[in-house]
């Protein structure tokens, strides 16, 4: 399968390349800078330089980028938009790397996690910028995506056990009380659902076991 990959220089890009070429897939990088993964093929352009052209050829696109900076969180949204016309009509799948914050905590999906009191307020702004972007999704019935959410313990140190729960989009913990996964093991997770194609115009959590 051939695959790209946008913001591969990021600590989660970089497991998401790893996890990709661990399984044989044609991985090519998207970067804006030198290339840090352990992909061989790149483009070297910005997110919103992409035309279709650079992407045609992928059987699915992985969009890892993220903006820190409060002059930049709405890309989360202007991204997605600017991807999704691109992709519009094209049998490409799309697989974003969400945000925990964005899933919900009541059985209603009234209340989103970031907007609970105990939620971090230095990472409130970032959590709600994701999960606008995600609105940006729910317009659209003209390409194929993924919305893929963490859990708040996102471990970039952790091993690689290749096991996983996935969940909707809801938040929830593991059998041990735990809202927790490795990079490694979320890569997996991803990886999988870009070959499985099972959760189309889905959000969904993925929890270490």
């Amino acid at each position: 399968m051939k695959i790209a990959i946008i913001g591969a220089n990021g600590k989660v890009g970089k497991q998401i390349v790893k996890e990709a070429l661990n399984k044989k897939h044609d991985v090519t990088v998207i970067v804006r800078n030198e290339n840090q993964s352990e992909a061989n093929k790149i483009i070297q352009k910005d997110l919103f330089d992409l035309k279709m052209s650079d992407l045609s050829n992928f059987d699915a696109v992985i969009n890892a980028a993220a903006f820190w900076t409060p002059e930049t969180l709405s890309d989360y949204t202007k991204s997605l938009k600017y991807l999704s016309d691109i992709l519009s009509g094209k049998n490409i799948y799309l697989l974003i790397v969400g945000g925990t914050g964005s899933l919900f905590v009541d059985k209603e999906h009234k209340v989103q996690l970031y907007q609970t009191s105990d939620y971090p307020e230095k990472y409130r702004p970032l959590a709600a910028a994701k999960s606008e972007s995600f609105n940006e999704l729910l317009k659209r019935n003209d390409i194929l995506w993924t919305y893929v959410c963490p859990p708040k313990n996102f471990d970039e140190k952790g091993k690689r056990t290749g096991k996983y729960l996935l969940r909707g989009d809801e938040f929830t913990l593991n059998d041990k009380g735990e809202s927790y996964i490795s990079y490694a093991d979320f890569a997996v997770a991803l990886i999988d659902e870009a070959e499985k194609r099972e959760h189309n115009r889905q959000k969904i959590s993925i929890l270490g076991i």
